[in-house]
């Protein structure tokens, strides 16, 4: 969904419920400086409103095909809209509302001062749940941004425990190197250590024959 869409969305449904007031209110009263003022208020509105609605047609052409079709109608319903409030505008500053229909007018604000007219009650309505949709739309897109947020935040756990224990391993696996390297060390070592002890072996036994025979050969010279 597109939260830019809908915030000029927001802005033109309570810029359109707020021009329909005053032209139901402005068409009540007679020619002069208070509706001249009105008038001009409303004309601003109205070119508010078509900035809103170029604003809406340029987003909504630039989303995706999937969405662009769902704004684009949203689009035709605004500018139907907006077209009939330009038309009483028109009414209004054209001066075609006759002196009998604005007692007419009058006498049904004085009877009911605080009632609106069917169109402008449908307008609010539309206007209303065109808003509860937007926001139920951007709860729902919070939502799921939280859930995608707290499912980064368990892989990146997960991650990092995985790098400690190749960490852990890793350093295991260098202990064993030390450990064999000394291992090596004393292996060799103990092997020199056993040859030299063959060779002095050796010599002593070679000494120890070489005695007893000369004590032998002198034994029997000796008799």
């Amino acid at each position: 969904m597109s939260e830019v869409f809908e915030g000029y969305e927001r802005q033109y449904c309570e810029l359109s419920a707020n021009l329909s007031r005053k032209c139901n209110s402005t068409s009540l009263l007679p020619d002069g400086v208070e509706k001249n003022a009105k008038v001009n208020e409303i004309k601003s509105g109205l070119d508010d409103c078509d900035v809103l609605i170029r604003k809406m047609d340029l987003e909504a052409r630039s989303l995706q095909p999937s969405v662009k079709a769902m704004f684009l109608a949203k689009l035709r319903e605004y500018k139907s809209d907006l077209n009939k409030l330009k038309r009483e505008f028109k009414r209004i500053t054209s001066g075609d509302v006759s002196q009998a229909s604005r007692e007419e007018l009058l006498e049904a604000g004085m009877a009911d001062a605080h009632s609106v007219s069917t169109d402008q009650r449908e307008r609010l309505t539309m206007s209303v749940e065109r808003l509860n949709q937007s926001s139920d739309r951007i709860k729902e897109s919070r939502r799921a941004m939280l859930e995608t947020e707290e499912l980064g935040v368990s892989v990146l756990e997960d991650l990092y425990q995985q790098r400690q224990t190749l960490l852990h391993a890793h350093n295991k696996l260098h202990g064993v190197d030390d450990a064999i390297d000394k291992s090596k060390k004393v292996l060799s070592s103990m092997s020199r250590r056993m040859t030299r002890n063959k060779w002095i072996v050796g010599s002593v036994i070679a000494a120890l024959v070489v005695a007893i025979i000369f004590i032998i050969l002198f034994k029997t010279s000796y008799h």
